[in-house]
């Protein structure tokens, strides 16, 4: 059904838009923050200005007000995959219910309740701290475009109801009263899910951090960080600070510490923005419950409408350049966009006509189980998280606490998960790595076609626990 080359009505949705993400793309982005110089000190440094750095200062400021604190972001705030994604704001943790139940199920009930702790608790921030970030509490439709689909859907609604959550299966007939459209042959609900828009979450979570006395730094690149007498000296371009203490936050930049560049690998994935929809054109989607959308293929779409009634088109590939290469040329891809824009008007024939104002791309920290892992070295004055595979809106915010309770040296409900505990099987070097991975792409697109039966590739990756997601 899906069309595997971009189309000449795609590319003429996409050919004026601005090379830029939306969610940055906006006069109410502010200035940026003053570049750090000099020699300083401080007890805490935090690198990395995204989401997962920014609730690591605003936890870190609350817990201990006494506490210096400086966070240093090597371009400008949400820059990175925070200002980039698709704004789902997810509860899950483990990337996925069927994912926690194949690597966690032993403590997946305790993860699913901590993830839905986490949604409230970012929920309680931004109304705490006045953070204007258009949340809406709406849920996901996962959406079944095959029949072939319809039945892994309602594995997962059942397996919900084991665990005491309520994920329920819609019939075709159910789910065309909350979205039109010819490829919609079910779905299931995930009420677990909120939709914000992540730069102004990201914008006003630095504000909360500088007004609980956070010193941040915008443009201050970190060259390196090494042990310095009973502490860690981070140097910049510009200075050094002697830090106590230092939590890296770097998503898919590559890690400082060379041993964390074993586990996780930069792919990148694309969007679309459309220009505001009509009244009439939303009426002809009929998508009154405003849930974000995703299809339910290997390769797959994420699909939302924006405070202002844009749609957001997102997903379906993951590319990955040799040697994980993150040159910010990478961010446009014509042709990839081209074929969001075709895939967006299959899914809704009626927007026939509709351009797309933005075009934009990003790098996601993968690792080989889809979900964070953490880590602590220099005798326990550093401490890291990365991997979250594109789920990282809402598990940042997890991330970023139980990174700070492992720095502490805390004993917490958090730090005896053996989610916390383990770590994710490593890839291996290039040119194997990138073999790899791209031929399991190729599988991943070969299965779509054969109504999901995975060839012998898939199936080993599987039973390795080895592999790469979006």
């Amino acid at each position: 059904m899906w069309a595997e080359d971009a189309t000449k009505r795609g590319y003429e949705m996409v050919a004026g838009a601005t090379p830029e993400s939306f969610w940055l793309d906006r006069h109410e982005r502010p200035a940026p923050r003053s570049r750090h110089h000099g020699d300083t000190s401080a007890d805490l440094v935090i690198i990395g200005g995204g989401f997962t750095g920014l609730w690591a200062a605003v936890h870190a400021a609350e817990d201990n007000p006494d506490r210096t604190i400086t966070l240093l972001e090597g371009d400008r705030i949400a820059e990175g995959a925070t200002g980039r994604n698709g704004g789902f704001c997810s509860a899950s943790l483990t990337h996925g219910l069927s994912n926690g139940i194949d690597r966690y199920a032993d403590e997946l009930p305790t993860l699913l309740r901590m993830g839905t702790e986490t949604l409230d608790a970012i929920e309680e921030t931004a109304r705490k701290y006045g953070i204007d970030a258009d949340i809406e509490r709406t849920g996901e439709l996962d959406i079944a475009n095959f029949d072939w689909q319809t039945e892994d859907l309602k594995e997962v609604a059942a397996e919900a109801t084991r665990l005491g959550r309520s994920m329920p299966y819609l019939d075709a007939e159910t789910v065309s009263g909350k979205v039109k459209s010819p490829v919609v042959n079910g779905a299931l609900f995930d009420p677990d899910v909120m939709l914000i828009d992540p730069a102004k979450l990201a914008w006003g979570l630095a504000d909360a951090a500088e007004s609980l006395g956070v010193r941040i730094h915008e443009r201050s690149h970190v060259e390196s960080v090494h042990k310095s007498g009973d502490g860690v000296m981070v140097a910049t371009g510009y200075g050094t600070i002697q830090a106590g203490k230092v939590l890296l936050a770097t998503a898919a930049s590559k890690p400082l510490r060379r041993k964390l560049r074993h586990w996780i690998v930069p792919v990148w994935d694309y969007v679309i923005m459309t220009e505001p929809l009509t009244e009439s054109q939303l009426n002809e989607l009929g998508w009154s419950g405003r849930e974000g959308l995703a299809d339910s293929g290997n390769r797959f779409h994420y699909f939302r409408l924006t405070a202002d009634n844009r749609i957001l088109f997102g997903g379906w590939d993951a590319h990955y350049f040799y040697g994980g290469d993150l040159d910010p040329r990478r961010r446009q891809n014509p042709e990839e966009f081209g074929l969001l824009a075709e895939h967006l008007l299959q899914m809704f024939p009626s927007l026939e006509g509709i351009r797309a104002t933005h075009t934009w791309g990003g790098a996601i920290d993968t690792c080989s189980r889809f979900s964070a892992f953490w880590d602590v070295g220099m005798g326990g004055r550093v401490a890291s998280v990365l991997g979250f595979t594109g789920l990282g809106v809402g598990a940042s915010h997890f991330g970023a606490r139980t990174a700070l309770d492992l720095l502490d040296g805390l004993d917490t409900e958090r730090t005896r998960l053996n989610m916390v505990r383990s770590k994710p099987l490593p890839f291996p070097p290039e040119p194997i790595k990138s073999l790899g991975i791209n031929i399991t792409r190729k599988e991943f697109a070969r299965a779509d076609r054969n109504g999901g039966q995975r060839g012998l590739w898939l199936k080993t990756m599987d039973k390795m626990g080895l592999g790469f997601d979006s």
